[in-house]
């Protein structure tokens, strides 16, 4: 057998086939980035914008155009941003594209002019990132952007589209926005707003970042101010608080706020220092959606937090202070959106209430302070009772919970009236004061008030029920320590229904009844001077003079029906007479008809004043004599005969009012005892 001689390998013969696809693949991997970034650096770019614009309008429904040149370049972010904001991966060159003249138009519906538009767009890519499926963009610069937010009505504007949502495998990382020298302008029908802000980075400030200034118009008014916000605007989700900071004002209405937002790009969180100041609360509304009621010019500085979600928000305005009208108010508020209706609950504390600072509630305030607080001087001048309308289109939009306390209340420095609490509650268009209580001059006013405006297509429906009990003449008015008399207290009663749009339709189309009693007193036309009664002044002056009269007792029962009150019991007990008062007060016309008859007591050495009328209209009310001849038989039998027939629909203001001793008690005892008369007097007529 022949054995075969070993074969050995030649000099330079060729590589294993496992090795030269081990090279090949090294030499692609290497050769393909290679390629890339040499055609990268020379493609003309511009070649691909017709495609680019195609496909980004489709994304965004709307125009999007870049109209100068499209290139791209190897830099280092770090060129163009403040050394104290790099960070290590800025010092790396990444791919930076460069977009000139870029213009985003308005969607389909509205005016098709710019909705954006950018001088130069340009960004930088981490192209290692790419391989993850994650778009990584270290900085996002745009030069000389502006931008046109528009409303044209209440769901026409161009910020917001919506497009189906799908599921991409690409996720987008961007770290930086840096905004050179542009404009945000704001036209929005809604609010009459045209306001118009300039905005800037801000360089070497270790909190701020981005400088903004405000100018234009709000609702007719001239708008101003301006803030700052952080340096670096972070789209990711992250616990970071972002710092804000802006001080806006418009005519009498500023807007201040300090503090960090955190996640802004979702606004899941805010704590700041706020300060509000504006010709009323209600003024707030287009800022806030929050429904407040009308008030004189106030101001407050408070701390206020948020918890964004996406189903519920929850705003808390804490430890706030500050002035309404020449009234200080403090305490908590806070906002929660939800079903069926947004809330706002709360405790407000007022150490000292000026009287005329609750005139705006109900529009009973002059037409001066009304144009000052931003509503329409609608008040006639003809007209006493206040005829400003509710609105109550916007009562359904919140539901309240809110308790309100004044520790005291001040008609001026020389009349103190005292404590007020109130429960207001909202619910549904449903408002009620439940309880509206005053602890006033040592007695105790109780109240429970219910307008019900839940259909914006019929007016309110009220209902009142008042109660005063022990309230203490000498308290009330100090002016009386000056005559060193003694004085007795007012009880009285008031339950009322109506339906109206303002306080004066209500009480001209109000039915139920008034009761009262004075039990003591001194009347003269100082006193009802202080007290701002200016028939009770005309009927004073022309009985006695102006002069003190001792007050026993003074009883009045008024039924009300369709806005009149006419009298049932209406009568005055003096030392020197009784007097009674007949007739009818059209709170709808604001007319009056009473006739006032004195009646002496037993033998007198002055002659008995003829019985009048008072007539006219509340602002303007005239006095007259009664042209008949008064006969003195009788005496004050009459007066007391007049008084017989209502006097029980007073007792439960007896039992409650004035001890068995009273000369209340006395004259209405007597008054039952005697036969009863028609009472005098023209009926009522609307």
């Amino acid at each position: 057998m022949t054995t075969q001689p070993t074969q050995q390998p030649r000099r330079g013969a060729r590589m294993s086939r496992p090795v030269k696809i081990t090279l090949g693949i090294v030499g692609v991997l290497v050769a393909i980035p290679v390629i890339a970034i040499i055609i990268v650096l020379t493609f003309d770019w511009n070649r691909a914008k017709p495609w680019l614009n195609d496909k980004v309008s489709d994304a965004i429904d709307r125009p999007f155009a870049i109209r100068g040149n499209l290139a791209v370049h190897w830099e280092q972010p770090s060129k163009s941003i403040p050394k104290a904001q790099r960070t290590w991966r800025d010092y790396i060159p990444w791919p930076h594209l460069y977009a000139d003249d870029v213009h985003v138009g308005n969607p389909e519906g509205l005016p098709q002019r710019d909705m954006a538009s950018v001088r130069r767009f340009s960004f930088s890519l981490d192209p290692f990132a790419l391989l993850g499926h994650r778009i990584h963009v270290p900085v996002l610069r745009f030069d000389g952007p502006q931008a046109e937010l528009l409303r044209v009505d209440a769901t026409h504007y161009n910020w917001v589209y919506k497009r189906e949502e799908k599921k991409s495998k690409w996720t987008l990382d961007l770290e930086r926005v840096v905004l050179n020298k542009g404009t945000v302008h704001v036209i929005d029908a809604v609010t009459k707003a045209d306001v118009t802000a300039d905005i800037d980075t801000i360089a070497n400030d270790p909190t701020y970042g981005i400088a903004f200034k405000l100018r234009g118009e709000y609702n007719g008014a001239p708008v101003g101010g301006g803030g700052k916000t952080g340096s670096v605007l972070s789209l990711r989700d992250q616990d970071e608080p972002f710092p804000v900071q802006a001080d806006v004002h418009s005519a009498n209405t500023r807007v201040a706020v300090e503090g960090t937002v955190t996640r802004p790009a979702h606004l899941a969180g805010i704590d700041v220092k706020l300060t509000l100041a504006a010709p009323s609360m209600a003024r707030l509304y287009p800022f806030t959606g929050v429904l407040l009621p009308e008030t004189p010019a106030f101001s407050t500085d408070g701390h206020l937090t948020g918890e964004l979600g996406e189903n519920k928000s929850r705003w808390v305005y804490d430890k706030f202070k500050g002035k309404v009208g020449q009234s200080d108010i403090a305490g908590r508020l806070e906002f929660a959106t939800g079903k069926p209706r947004n809330k706002l609950t709360g405790n407000v504390v007022s150490h000292q209430l000026r009287f005329a600072d609750l005139g705006p509630l109900i529009g009973a305030d002059s037409n001066a302070s009304k144009r000052a607080r931003g509503v329409e001087a609608v008040q006639p001048e003809n007209k006493a009772l206040p005829v400003e309308k509710f609105h109550t289109e916007r009562w359904k939009v919140l539901d309240a919970d809110v308790r309100f306390t004044a520790d005291r209340i001040v008609k001026d420095k020389d009349l103190p009236i005292s404590k007020l609490q109130s429960h207001v509650v909202m619910n549904n268009g449903v408002l009620t004061l439940e309880p509206l209580n005053f602890v006033m001059a040592g007695g105790n006013v109780n109240s429970n008030i219910k307008l019900d405006g839940s259909n914006a297509n019929s007016p309110i429906k009220a209902t009142a029920d008042i109660k005063a009990r022990d309230i203490h003449i000498k308290e009330l008015f100090p002016q009386i320590e000056k005559m060193q008399a003694t004085v007795g207290s007012i009880y009285g009663e008031a339950k009322l229904s109506a339906t109206g749009d303002s306080v004066g339709a209500m009480l001209a189309a109000a039915n139920g009844e008034v009761k009262g009693l004075v039990s003591q007193g001194v009347v003269s036309k100082l006193l009802l001077e202080e007290a701002g009664l200016n028939v009770g002044n005309i009927i004073i002056t022309k009985l006695f003079g102006d002069k003190e009269v001792k007050l026993n007792c003074l009883a009045a029962d008024l039924g009300v029906k369709d806005g009149v009150a006419q009298t049932r019991t209406f009568v005055l007990d003096t030392d020197e007479a009784i007097v009674d008062i007949n007739g009818w007060v059209n709170m709808s016309t604001e007319q009056m008809d009473l006739r006032i008859k004195p009646e002496t007591k037993g033998l007198r050495l002055f002659t008995l004043r003829t019985p009048f009328y008072v007539r006219g209209t509340f602002k303007n009310p005239d006095l007259s004599l009664d042209k008949k001849v008064l006969a003195l038989k009788g005496g004050a039998a009459a007066a007391l005969a007049i008084v017989a027939a209502p006097a029980a629909a007073l007792l439960p203001l007896i039992n409650t009012g004035p001890g068995k001793d009273s000369p209340c008690n006395a004259l209405l005892a007597r008054a039952g005892a005697k036969p009863v008369a028609p009472p005098p007097g023209k009926s009522a007529k609307r």
